[in-house]
């Protein structure tokens, strides 16, 4: 097994000193690699712990879930193992099982990781895998960065098997008599990747018999260029707010190479790491170039695109704005999609020590917390009464974000704008003496 450590040492994913968690299924080869770590762990001067996760999808699974602690209880090695209930959590979700299931995985593997229980958890990911895993990307219609298939290393976790194919784990888990167990569902093929490794490969495999190397190869030629691109990316006028992302519509005149990859990382932080293909990129770029100010289009994981003004929004669809009301007074009041609203009576005037300052004899009596409604008017500061939606307008707020600002009001008259403005109606002035101060903390 020269190939798991010539990849640990080339690529650096192992450090002297480090607890390495492996995770576990019980299948041949996250135990070849088990087995393999623990054999040589003095001669890379780690410690190993295994992690098995019981998915709770097949009846077998209890019983696998004892295989795995028996081989370690015999080995010597630490074991942690959990079981999650993946078909609830798919349901609950509305996602499917190999999606739940995976979710399940890295929540467990993160809370060990979180935890400092390992330095970084190793994953059984081999030639075969990463051949298929480039094949799938391509068929989902990726571009380049998908044909780059998985990476050696990302973040805390490792693949020391991306180098070594199947037939060599084979022959390691025979000659040392490691017993492994096969999971049935293996051969559902139903399952994309089964239909891909049990039908379509083998019948690649038999007129080109180094297929799964070969693709491999072309997916290292495919990181070399799509790291050079993504140096060329330059990110420093894209705007995060929170759970949004704004990019500029002067950026989507560059080269579809650079702006692809932009969106895919401006996705990336707002937490949006699946589900996304070529054709939803495509759709971004034409309400870029197409689109209406305001216009909007609905994409996977609740991702909305919206276009306002001079941006592109990328953002996670929120909440509808609650109908409900909060009485006006002193204290704390939290808002669904924007954050907490403080106010506090003071006797300082000083304007520049808080978000807002109002007059407390001028609101009236009954005022209160709320969203906006039709009919709803304000009297801007200095003097001018206006609708409020003309007033957002005015102030180039995006229509997604008008529902979801609180305002101070009493019936449609419109006190505050939290954030933004104060009404006329009730501003500081010599014959204030006692006023509301009011600040406003994201979330």
């Amino acid at each position: 097994m020269y190939s798991i450590l010539e990849t640990i040492e080339k690529n650096k994913l192992i450090n002297p000193g480090e607890i390495i968690g492996v995770a576990v299924s019980g299948g041949s080869d996250s135990m070849c690699l088990l087995d393999f770590l623990n054999e040589n762990k003095q001669k890379l001067e780690i410690d190993i712990v295994a992690i098995h996760l019981d998915h709770s999808i097949r009846p077998t699974s209890q019983q696998d879930a004892a295989f795995v602690a028996n081989f370690c209880k015999e080995k010597g090695i630490r074991l942690m193992k959990t079981r999650v209930d993946v078909p609830k959590y798919a349901k609950e979700k509305s996602i499917n099982l190999e999606l739940a299931a995976r979710e399940c995985r890295y929540n467990y593997f993160d809370a060990i990781i979180n935890k400092g229980i390992v330095d970084k958890i190793a994953l059984a990911h081999h030639m075969s895998d990463q051949a298929e895993t480039i094949l799938l990307h391509i068929f989902r219609g990726s571009g380049l960065s998908g044909a780059t298939g998985m990476s050696y290393a990302r973040g805390n976790y490792i693949r020391p098997m991306l180098n070594t194919d199947k037939f060599e784990i084979m022959s390691y888990i025979n000659e040392h008599f490691i017993e492994y167990v096969t999971d049935e569902t293996n051969i559902d093929n139903s399952y994309n990747r089964n239909f891909l490794r049990n039908e379509i490969m083998p019948l690649i495999k038999q007129k080109f018999p180094n297929a799964e190397r070969t693709i491999c190869a072309f997916g290292k030629n495919c990181k070399e260029d799509s790291d050079f691109i993504h140096s060329q990316i330059n990110m420093d006028l894209v705007i995060q707010e929170g759970g949004s992302i704004k990019i500029p519509l002067n950026y989507f005149v560059y080269d579809n190479s650079i702006i692809n990859r932009i969106i895919f990382k401006c996705l990336e932080r707002i937490g949006i790491n699946s589900d996304f293909e070529r054709k939803h990129i495509e759709l971004i770029k034409d309400l870029a170039v197409m689109g209406m100010n305001g216009s909007k289009i609905d994409l996977p994981n609740q991702v909305v695109a919206t276009k306002e003004y001079e941006y592109i929004t990328l953002s996670i669809r929120a909440i509808n704005a609650s109908t409900s009301e909060k009485p006006f007074k002193a204290g704390k009041f939290k808002f669904d999609n924007f954050g907490i609203v403080s106010v506090k009576k003071t006797t300082n005037l000083n304007i520049e020590q808080y978000k807002h300052l109002i007059d407390a004899k001028k609101v009236p009596k009954g005022s209160v917390w709320r969203y906006r409604k039709d009919g709803d008017v304000f009297e801007k500061f200095g003097g001018g009464k206006k609708k409020l939606k003309s007033y957002l307008i005015d102030q180039k707020i995006p229509a997604r974000l008008r529902d979801h600002i609180p305002v101070l009001a009493f019936e449609n008259e419109i006190l505050l704008i939290a954030g933004l403005e104060i009404s006329n109606k009730v501003k500081i002035d010599e014959t204030t003496k006692t006023a509301y101060a009011i600040d406003i903390y994201k979330i």
